[in-house]
C-alpha cells in the first residue's frame, strides 16, 4: 500500500504530495493536509476513469470512509448533505479545489457586481460548498477558515437580498 502511494504520489506531485514523516497527504490546490495513520488503511486501490482513461488512487479506510487521490484535482472525497440537505446534481466525489471555484463565483457576483441582486444559483452554489467542507472534515481535513470565509458570503448574500 505505501508504495501504491509513494508511486502515485511521486507521479503526480502537482496534485498530491505525500510526506512520509508525518503520514500526511497535501492537497495541493488547496493547501490543506490530512494525517492517517497506517493501521487505519485497509487498502490502496489503483484504479482507471472508465471516461478520461486517467489513472487515480483510492484509499479505503477501516470504518468505511475513502478519498481518491486524482489529477488534477487532488485530494477526492464524498460531500455530506448533512448541514446542507440535498442538493440536486451533487457530484459524488468532490474536492477543495471545487470548492474554491464555487466559492470565487459566488465572490465575482458580490464584490464585482455590487449594484446587481445575486444570482438566483448563488444559493445553490453556497450549498455545494457547505456539502463539499463537510465532506471534507469528515475525512480529517480542517476547515475551520474556509467557512468563516463561506459564511461572510452567504451573510452578503443575504444582505444584499434584503436591499
Amino acid at each position: 500500500m505505501k508504495s501504491a502511494l509513494r508511486r502515485w504520489t511521486d507521479g503526480h506531485p502537482h496534485a498530491v504530495l505525500y510526506d512520509e514523516q508525518t503520514s500526511s497527504l497535501l492537497d495541493v490546490a488547496s493547501g490543506k493536509s490530512i494525517k492517517f495513520l497506517w493501521g487505519e488503511l485497509a487498502a490502496a486501490e489503483e484504479r482507471t476513469h472508465p471516461e478520461t482513461g486517467d489513472g487515480y488512487l483510492v484509499l479505503l479506510f477501516n470504518g468505511g470512509s475513502q478519498i481518491a487521490l486524482v489529477d488534477p484535482g487532488g485530494i477526492g472525497f464524498a460531500p455530506s448533505t448533512a448541514n446542507s440537505g440535498e442538493v440536486q446534481g451533487l457530484p459524488a466525489v468532490v474536492c477543495l479545489k471545487d470548492f474554491h471555484t464555487l466559492k470565487s463565483r459566488v465572490d465575482h457576483f458580490l464584490y464585482e457586481h455590487p449594484e446587481a441582486p445575486p444570482p438566483a444559483d448563488s444559493l445553490y452554489m453556497i450549498m455545494i460548498c457547505i456539502a463539499i467542507l463537510d465532506g471534507a472534515r469528515a475525512v480529517g481535513f480542517d476547515v475551520g477558515e474556509l467557512e468563516q470565509e463561506l459564511d461572510k458570503s452567504l451573510e452578503k448574500i443575504e444582505e444584499r437580498r434584503r436591499e
